[in-house]
């Protein structure tokens, strides 16, 4: 609960010399979320209620999301600061580590991460999901790495070259996956590694570009990986980021923040209807989703409200049989989205 980090945020406010801003999107199974620009105007709320300071420290967590909004948040808060750091106790993925590529420096613990900053692409035009073949919205998410590193393999692997080999892969590639999603994945491709230079220009200086073409092309391909995770050492060392190592009491109340929001917002404990339910024919649960907190601006939550209900259906057989009678859980939301709240020990921590 916020009154019970509150001396947590003040101490570290003091010892890092600047204004904290907490930022974690949940990633509980069932119940994630992503870094969208919904997100925006609360931040500046957050930032008018701060004002123009020194420096900022953004404590964040993350598995990712929108490219362009991470970078929006960069410079959203570097009009409010000169000197922007960003606090890693355990994930930053994705759009979370372009985040970190646009701060003067990145504190990490031992167990945090960064990770590649290849995105996959959600549309309706995306392949159809043939493990749900009655849902026809499901679809699968197209890894922009996946596409290049299909070009790769017909080079690489096949050994096919030249215009006419490379002009039939793109064919047959296209008969797959739709034209337009392909043309999404060159444009975001190109976009992401923008970005990514014009961050780290920020960071390194704009004198290092054999440096900045390094860290680019392994977040956006040489990791193999989207699920490669970046530790302290590695980030420092091989990549060169400008990473620092917290102390002993620093990492203490770094990881005492964490714990506790990781505690509220149930991180570790997948939203499960049927556990949720137990034996209960029907129960109200509220989810906290994502979190914004500052100490001037207090929290902004975004919540899932909803009740849980056990249902009865019956499914015709064919004659002579019986009636198949089903228990099903409808899940009727209520209410979702964000609640400013200014004192955490009245919001309701339940689901």
């Amino acid at each position: 609960m916020f009154k019970d980090r509150l001396k947590d945020y003040q101490w570290l406010e003091k010892d890092r010399n600047s204004k904290i801003l907490i930022y974690i999107t949940g990633d509980r199974p069932g119940m994630q979320t992503q870094i969208v620009n919904d997100v925006l105007d609360y931040f500046s709320e957050h930032l008018d209620k701060i004002g123009r300071v020194e420096k900022i420290s953004l404590f964040l967590y993350t598995r990712g999301g929108e490219t362009m909004t991470a970078w929006s948040l960069v410079n959203l808060i570097r009009q409010f600061c000169d000197k922007l750091e960003v606090i890693i106790p355990s994930k930053s993925l994705s759009s979370g580590t372009i985040i970190c590529l646009g701060a003067d420096s990145i504190i990490m613990t031992k167990q945090a991460t960064l990770g590649p900053i290849d995105p996959s692409l959600n549309s309706p035009l995306n392949p159809q999901n043939p493990q749900e073949p009655n849902n026809p919205g499901a679809r699968i998410p197209v890894s922009v790495e996946s596409i290049q590193g299909f070009f790769e393999l017909a080079k690489q692997e096949l050994g096919l070259q030249g215009e006419s080999h490379l002009k039939d892969v793109l064919l047959s590639l296209s008969e797959k996956v739709h034209p337009l999603v392909l043309g999404n994945i060159y444009r975001t491709r190109t976009q992401i590694q923008m970005v990514a230079r014009k961050l780290l220009n920020k960071q390194l200086g704009v004198d290092d570009k054999g440096k900045v073409d390094a860290i680019i092309a392994f977040l956006c391909s040489d990791s193999g990986s989207h699920d490669y995770a970046i530790y302290r050492r590695e980030a420092k060392d091989d990549l060169g980021l400008n990473i620092q190592k917290p102390n002993d009491e620093q990492y203490s109340v770094i990881k005492c923040i964490y714990e506790d929001i990781r505690s509220e917002m149930q991180l570790l404990q997948p939203f499960n209807p049927n556990l949720e339910l137990g034996d209960q024919d029907e129960k109200a649960y509220t989810c906290r989703r994502v979190l914004l907190e500052s100490v001037e601006g207090r929290t902004d939550v975004f919540l899932s409200r909803g009740i849980l209900k056990k249902t009865n259906q019956n499914i015709p057989q064919p004659p002579p049989l019986p009636p198949i009678n089903r228990e099903l859980i409808e899940n009727k939301m209520m209410f979702e989205g964000w609640q400013h709240e200014e004192n955490h020990s009245d919001h309701e921590n339940g689901g």
